[in-house]
């Protein structure tokens, strides 16, 4: 619902469907005597609409007779230059009132470089950005997402942080607001409570102190009673975990408009680099029936015409077969497309790409990461350059005539010729498109490579690792281009000054607020769009800050030291991540938890082991 003064303005912003609300399966309910939560996403509506995760908590608070949420996302700066000057604070889709007088407000962190939105939606609200500065009819504001895993840099702004999955926590959370909020008690005595809870960190109970070089010296809670270590919040039945059937349908085309089935949480593979795959540990799987009758439900409830199987490694579901005959008995009569995300490529087959293919015939999509066996080796990939063509020679033999391949540089102890080992690897594909027998005639071949640059995330082995300074980045993204001469071979990469920031933010401290506050006051607002993000405004206020972007994104860090998120656990014990490490240095692979148990200690923290075999 739309504030009456800015109806009038909707015609002259783009996408004004970003705005209005009032969408097909739209949650409505009675206000009175609700807990009010409103769900923001710190990025444009269509991408928000995206999010399985934000679908998800949408639809399960409101499955709470006490909890009515609703949502919000970040205006497109057209909007918000009419909101500013209408004097209208940012609103709620649902009921149009301002966020302001909600109990509970809530951001999910997916990304990095969404921080600065969180504080542009701050202002366009009217609420005070840092924590402090609120008082006790202010909302509470919570924050959750894959970069809570460090919510340091963000600590200053948020009242408490939820840890992990949030399908439990977050109604749990809401109940012990309302039984607060009926008991008369304060905001700071509910956040005491919260923080006693399971999976959640509130970061004002919490001391900080630094060393003179600027590593911290110590990180300890202020209170008695508040958990010095604490440990994320899983689903621990994941086979009857809550899905939303009745999803919102977007007025506008959303980044990814289909129905989304999450297949499993977890990945076998133990990538080095990759947070996802560690910090979403213990593997848990659901059911092909369970999945189907989902799947079904959802179609009947939202008329999609597409399904879309999601999964860190979806070759490594165990009931695959099964779960594809399945959804294919209802999908095809019907007409209805089943897709699937990236594969890995030891586990892909010919049977596989011909049950979903049907008609279409797509680019696919692969994850090499590295050119060279040893590069893979040292980030545990797990896969070969064999591995690679046989994928690909089923996939140009089954009609595809296009093939995205994806690559990280700046990974630890490379070498230029890991570099030209991808240059390699894209040529090789083009050949074996040629070299097909079966390949469609009369149609040349594409292959992309998207090379990104390679950012140390926390909860991995590599979290000790720095990241190569701006000027080596540019120069490896040169000199992999040059190496590329075949005109069929398309070449993209993620800028190195974005990248610095992200793992600046990655691996930031609680002292990185007032970086991020500033910028914001610079200007800086969707800094994961190019058009937008600003590497000056950045370097000015870390400057002013007295604080160095390269002692963050760029210095390896000693195993010993404190690190900024060291009193979270996800599960997998330090001195496991640290095993890994040395193991990357000597490129010395791990194999997949699928064949042996390696103890990384998610069994010991959970009290159940990982369902590797199904």
């Amino acid at each position: 619902m739309i504030p009456k003064k800015i109806a009038p303005y909707l015609s002259k912003v783009e996408k004004p469907a970003r705005y209005i609300g009032g969408e097909v399966n739209e949650v409505k309910k009675d206000k009175e005597g609700k807990t009010r939560i409103c769900f923001c996403f710190p990025d444009t509506y269509e991408i928000g609409m995206s999010n399985l995760g934000m679908r998800i908590l949408y639809g399960v608070l409101n499955e709470e007779k006490d909890v009515y949420c609703e949502r919000c996302f970040a205006p497109w700066p057209d909007m918000a230059d009419v909101m500013r000057r209408e004097n209208v604070p940012l609103w709620a889709l649902e009921s149009g009132d301002a966020l302001s007088e909600f109990d509970m407000v809530a951001f999910t962190l997916q990304y990095e470089l969404c921080y600065t939105n969180v504080l542009y939606m701050l202002d366009l609200a009217k609420i005070a950005r840092f924590a402090a500065d609120r008082g006790e009819d202010d909302p509470i504001l919570l924050g959750g997402g894959p970069c809570a895993y460090n919510p340091e840099p963000m600590a200053d702004f948020f009242d408490i942080f939820s840890i992990g999955e949030g399908e439990e926590a977050l109604p749990e959370l809401a109940r012990l607001y309302t039984e607060c909020k009926k008991a008369g008690l304060s905001k700071r005595d509910f956040l005491r409570r919260a923080a006693k809870l399971e999976g959640f960190y509130v970061p004002s109970l919490y001391e900080v102190t630094y060393k003179e070089d600027g590593t911290i010296a110590s990180f300890e809670p202020k209170e008695e009673g508040v958990p010095k270590k604490i440990q994320k919040r899983i689903v621990r039945d994941f086979e009857h975990s809550y899905y939303p059937r009745e999803q919102v349908l977007p007025f506008t085309d959303a980044v990814q408009d289909r129905v989304t089935l999450e297949v499993f949480r977890g990945c076998p593979g133990g990538c080095r680099f990759c947070q996802a795959g560690f910090a979403n540990r213990p593997i848990r799987h659901r059911s092909a029936e369970a999945l189907t009758k989902m799947a079904r439900e959802t179609v009947d409830a939202t008329g999609y015409d597409e399904i879309s199987l999601c999964a860190l490694s979806i070759s490594d579901y165990p009931h695959m077969k099964e779960l594809c005959d399945s959804l294919l008995d209802f999908t095809k009569p019907e007409g209805i497309s089943l897709s699937l995300p990236s594969m890995r490529l030891d586990s892909f087959s010919q049977e596989l790409i011909d049950k979903t293919a049907g008609r279409r015939r797509a680019s696919l999509t692969f994850a090499p990461e590295a050119g060279t066996q040893r590069m893979r080796d040292i980030i545990n990939k797990g896969i070969s350059e064999e591995d690679l063509e046989r994928s690909l020679s089923f996939a140009f033999g089954s009609g595809y005539i296009a093939a995205k391949l994806y690559f990280m540089l700046g990974l630890p102890f490379e070498e230029d010729e890991d570099l030209l080992g991808i240059s390699a690897l894209a040529q090789k594909a083009v050949d074996l498109y040629y070299h097909n027998p079966n390949h469609v005639k009369g149609k040349s071949v594409s292959v992309s490579l998207s090379v990104a640059c390679f950012i140390p995330k926390p909860m991995t082995p590599f979290q000790w690792v720095g990241q190569n300074e701006p000027d080596e980045l540019l120069r490896k993204q040169k000199f992999l281009k040059s190496s590329i001469t075949n005109r069929k071979v398309h070449y993209s990469y993620h800028g190195a000054a974005s990248s610095r920031i992200e793992a600046l933010l990655a691996r930031g401290d609680r002292r990185l607020s007032r970086v991020i506050s500033s910028v914001v006051d610079a200007g800086e607002a969707f800094s994961s769009w190019d058009d937008y993000f600003s590497y000056e405004r950045w370097e000015s206020a870390a400057q002013d800050a007295g604080l160095d972007i390269s002692f963050y994104a760029c210095r390896t860090i000693p195993t010993d030291e404190i690190l900024p998120w060291d009193f979270l656990t996800a599960g997998v014990q330090r001195a496991y991540l640290e095993s890994e490490y040395k193991k990357a240095s000597a490129a010395s692979p791990t194999a997949p938890c699928t064949k042996e148990c390696h103890n990384c200690g998610v069994i010991s923290s959970f009290g159940s082991p990982c369902k590797v075999k199904g």
